[in-house]
């Protein structure tokens, strides 16, 4: 075990390719929107365009059916769009990933100019562009929304982002601040496990050691506070540098790719379940020492590079501590796209560098800081016991994409239970591991975290009978896998009483309701209310047809947390339950579902160029090609002939609006009604 990492290393690296809920990397293109008006009922809208260096946009001259980029008003503007006039270098080609279609492309900038008719004054125009850009073998769809005056220019957000699974949508229109505030939330984050490694026994005891070196070996005060200062920053740039190459190397598509993947499930799980049981005492981990000698080695120069290989050797022996926490940081910086990692390792790397500049300024805190003992292992074990609850989460993971059905709902509780009941009677001192100390009494700090741990304990215990536990609820295994629900029997129960026998479509049992057969052995409904939840979209469309009224397709996935939060948080409300169930046919499209299409199902992308060979890269493809999105949870409802009701679908909130969601439905129930009017 001593040598693990050795292995592990590059392997570590992977934890930043789990995103749970999807790609929020930058635009490709950077947008700025204007409109000017030239009389009551005409309108330019400008959109100008900065294509990154290495992309390319698809023009608007493209065929319907063919990737390309589309301007679309919303339908609360009373006007349209009678042309589009584009400003640039056009290029074309045959294009090999598109079966050599002839593309139309531009490189660097391109302006569209729309020309706009309305039927009378309109203050302000908004919509939203779609687009697909093109870098090698990168076919990326992306959008963005605009609203701009149109008595005078106005420059919109470039590069505003409304991909993201994380943005909050209003109405069905995302909020154009939510990748900032997710790259924010990972700055935070990951500035907080920088403290929390800071407490752990392999960073703690190496504060006061490394600062007194730093100031008995300087001549003067001052030289001690500069060589203290380049020993945080070349820790930040270490970190950093970490950051960068993940980025570099892996990549923002490759960091959404592998989120379901089984074989990187299961090294996560692996990893995780090492760290856990290591932290518990059971052995060490630990890098080669031959590469903390050659890095301790080179810190006997005087220079700056000697500082710096200083903290390199910091960096090296705390890694059996720090490794841990990283990886879970890198998990959740996988969401800030190409700059998350960089952001994370920035923050984590801060709050570990502050200490040492801290007391390099002020020396005689050094005398009032806790003494390193059985408290700082008492912190290691606790992270041990997290560590095995969240090597089950990836576990879980790979159990429900290939449908093992070893970690049902219930079982993967009563795990969780037992986890955060043990550790519950280790912090109260009444379970003790073999390399603790004696707990002599209780210290008001660990008996609030006994206290924590012992509430989560008995919040989970109602969610053996079913209880949905909204809390933790994009954490667990989908409620269908639970043997004995309560919960969802009071749902249906419910859901036949308000129906009645005849019933809505979505759950009801009349003549026109059409039961789903496919994939029905495999896969269970997590829309709640709704008895009969399609899984395969030609069915579901079918189905739609035969009862006459909307599709919603629910684009979701198996490992998507935002999925499972907003099923709980917003779809669970009686109000939305019923407007599914009765005036909607639903379609959920797992995108990660692993079962095989059959040899004459199988065909190739021509979005993708992917050779589409189960179920989940169906729905990807259909979602990309249809909707032009690839970010799960996403709601779009459409009509009998499979096109959307309204101009952008809905993806996840955070605010968990549900009035706004039931406006959405009622939005969407009203244009369908226009459109096949009787």
């Amino acid at each position: 075990m001593k040598h693990l990492l050795s292995f592990l290393i590059p392997v570590f690296a992977l934890f930043a390719l789990r995103a749970n809920a999807q790609d929020a990397s930058p635009k490709p293109v950077k947008w700025q929107f204007s409109a000017e008006k030239k009389s009551d009922q005409e309108y330019v809208l400008h959109l100008k365009g900065a294509v990154e260096k290495g992309w390319q946009l698809f023009s608007t001259t493209m065929g319907n059916d063919d990737p390309n980029t589309r301007v679309v008003l919303d339908s609360s503007v009373k006007a349209t769009i009678t042309g589009i006039t584009e400003n640039g270098k056009l290029e074309n080609r045959k294009e090999p990933l598109f079966d050599n279609l002839e593309i139309k492309y531009f490189e660097n900038e391109v302006e569209l100019v729309a020309a706009v008719k309305a039927t009378g004054p309109v203050s302000k125009l908004s919509g939203t562009i779609t687009y697909m850009v093109l870098k090698g073998e990168d076919a990326v769809p992306e959008e963005t929304t605009f609203e701009v005056p149109t008595g005078e220019p106005a420059a919109a957000k470039a590069g505003a982002d409304t991909t993201t699974a994380g943005a909050a949508v209003k109405g069905g229109v995302a909020d154009d601040d939510a990748s900032n505030k997710s790259l924010w939330w990972i700055f935070i984050a990951s500035f907080g496990g920088g403290f929390i490694a800071l407490i752990t026994p392999c960073v703690f005891s190496m504060i006061p050691i490394t600062v007194s070196f730093f100031t008995k070996r300087s001549q003067t005060r001052a030289q001690g506070i500069k060589n203290a200062f380049t020993y945080s920053l070349s820790i930040i740039v270490i970190y950093t540098l970490l950051g960068f190459l993940i980025t570099k190397i892996f990549g923002a598509s490759a960091l959404n790719s592998l989120a379901s993947n089984g074989i990187a499930n299961m090294i996560f799980f692996v990893i995780f379940l090492l760290f856990g049981f290591s932290f518990l005492g059971a052995f060490e981990i630990s890098l080669p020492s031959s590469w903390a000698n050659v890095s301790d080695s080179k810190a006997g120069m005087s220079s700056m590079v000697g500082i710096f290989f200083m903290a390199l050797t910091l960096a090296i022996v705390s890694f059996s501590c720090t490794g841990p926490i990283l990886g879970n940081l890198l998990v959740l910086a996988a969401k800030g796209g190409n700059s998350g990692p960089l952001v994370g390792m920035f923050g984590f790397s801060l709050a570990l560098a502050i200490p040492f500049s801290l007391f390099a300024l002020f020396p005689s805190l050094l005398n009032k800081i806790g003494k390193s003992g059985g408290w700082l292992n008492a912190v290691k074990v606790t992270l041990g016991f997290l560590e095995l609850a969240l090597a089950l989460k990836f576990l879980s993971n790979v159990d429900m994409a290939y449908h093992w059905n070893l970690l049902d709902r219930e079982i993967f509780l009563a795990l969780w239970i037992a986890i955060f009941a043990l550790l519950t009677l280790y912090l109260v001192g009444k379970l003790k591991l073999s390399h603790d100390s004696d707990v002599p009494f209780l210290t008001v700090t660990r008996l609030c975290f006994a206290i924590a741990a012992f509430t989560f304990t008995v919040y989970m215990v109602p969610g053996m009978w079913g209880a949905p536990l909204k809390g933790i609820s994009g954490f667990l295994p989908h409620e269908g896998s639970q043997d004995f629900n309560l919960n969802k029997s009071l749902v249906n129960i419910q859901a036949a009483l308000e129906s009645g026998e005849s019933g809505g479509t979505g759950g009801g049992n009349n003549a026109n309701t059409v039961k789903p057969k496919k994939l029905v052995d495999v896969l269970h409904s997590e829309i709640p209310g709704v008895e009969h939840v399609f899984f395969d979209y030609e069915e579901a469309l079918a189905a739609a047809k035969v009862a006459n009224k909307p599709l919603m397709i629910d684009f979701t996935g198996h490992t998507c947390v935002n999925c499972r939060k907003f099923e709980k948080s917003v779809l669970s409300n009686p109000a939305v339950m019923k407007i599914l169930r009765n005036d909607f046919i639903v379609a959920s499209l797992y995108t990660d579902e692993k079962t095989k299409l059959s040899d004459e199902e199988r065909y190739e992308s021509k979005t993708s160029g992917l050779n589409v060979k189960d179920v989940g890269l169906k729905n990807q493809d259909i979602q990309i090609t249809k909707f032009n999105r690839n970010s799960q949870p996403y709601y779009i409802p459409v009509d009998l002939e499979g096109n959307a009701l309204l101009n952008i679908g809905y993806g996840y909130d955070p605010k968990e609006n549900v009035d706004a969601f039931v406006k959405y439905l009622e939005d969407a129930k009203a244009e369908f009604a226009k459109r096949h009017a009787k």
